[in-house]
């Protein structure tokens, strides 16, 4: 099955512009954008066809041809990465069977976590979209909360039921759990990966669709799958003692490039 991974890019952040653009020091103290690194992580993943930077910036589309990644230029009209994804399918004539959503603000995706979603999508013939979630430690779990005590939007969530279908993802730390955990100890929470495998019949399917009230509320775009009774398989990863965390407020920077320096990413 061939396959498509897309890294929608936008200036325009309301939380954090030119985001996309942010540098990040790495090990080796080179400094690189936030959208190179997520291209470089894209290109570690086994088994993909093509990956593209899809964008509707003209800086944005500069840095990339700079660091010799591919772009696709999209309208200023889509409202998400789902969105911009599907647009890039559309302008690059269709015809891959799994479309992966590498939103590029994870650049310490592992590529096993992108492989593992894609082997899970092929594996669930009923699944429309399938998307990664990460079982929290302690550690994990504190800076959620933290994060939200301080006001500021963390990571996103995620709860599914037996078959790993997704029942809801938010922004806020769910489910609720009274309990206090060590900073090894594994908890009932689920961080939500910003990474997503679509059927490209689903991802045409989006944009046509209302944006409903879950989705205008949390600002989570997959919610639009399940307001609209599609079926999300969550696809539970490892992180095999990688740290993980996506840059979605300032602050986040030194807090990434310590764990960049920790693993040895340069």
């Amino acid at each position: 099955m061939s396959v498509l991974i897309v890294i929608p890019a936008r200036y325009a952040s309301s939380r954090y512009p030119g985001k996309p653009l942010a540098e990040l020091t790495g090990s080796s103290g080179v400094a690189r954008s936030l959208i190179e690194r997520s291209w470089r992580a894209a290109c570690e993943v086994q088994g993909v066809d093509r990956v593209v930077v899809a964008t509707d910036d003209d800086r944005i589309k500069h840095a990339v041809e700079a660091f010799g990644a591919e772009v696709v230029m999209t309208s200023t009209t889509c409202m998400n990465g789902t969105e911009r994804c599907a647009e890039a399918h559309e302008v690059l004539g269709g015809g891959f069977e799994i479309v992966v959503n590498l939103q590029g603000d994870a650049p310490l995706t592992p590529h096993w976590f992108v492989e593992g979603l894609v082997e899970g999508l092929r594996a669930a013939p009923a699944a429309e979209i399938a998307t990664p979630v990460l079982r929290c430690d302690g550690a994990a779990l504190n800076g959620l909360l933290a994060d939200r005590k301080a006001g500021r939007v963390g990571g996103t969530t995620a709860v599914f039921d037996v078959d790993h279908h997704a029942m809801y993802f938010s922004k806020e730390v769910v489910p609720f759990t009274s309990q206090s955990y060590d900073n090894a100890e594994a908890t009932p929470v689920f961080h939500h990966v910003g990474v997503y495998a679509y059927r490209p019949d689903a991802l045409a399917a989006y944009s046509g669709w209302p944006t409903g009230p879950l989705e205008t509320l949390e600002g989570l775009e997959q919610l639009r799958f399940i307001e609209n009774g599609r079926n999300v398989l969550c696809v539970e990863v490892e992180a095999r003692g990688r740290a993980f965390w996506e840059l979605n407020n300032p602050e986040d920077v030194p807090k990434i490039e310590a764990m960049m320096r920790q693993m040895g990413v340069e």
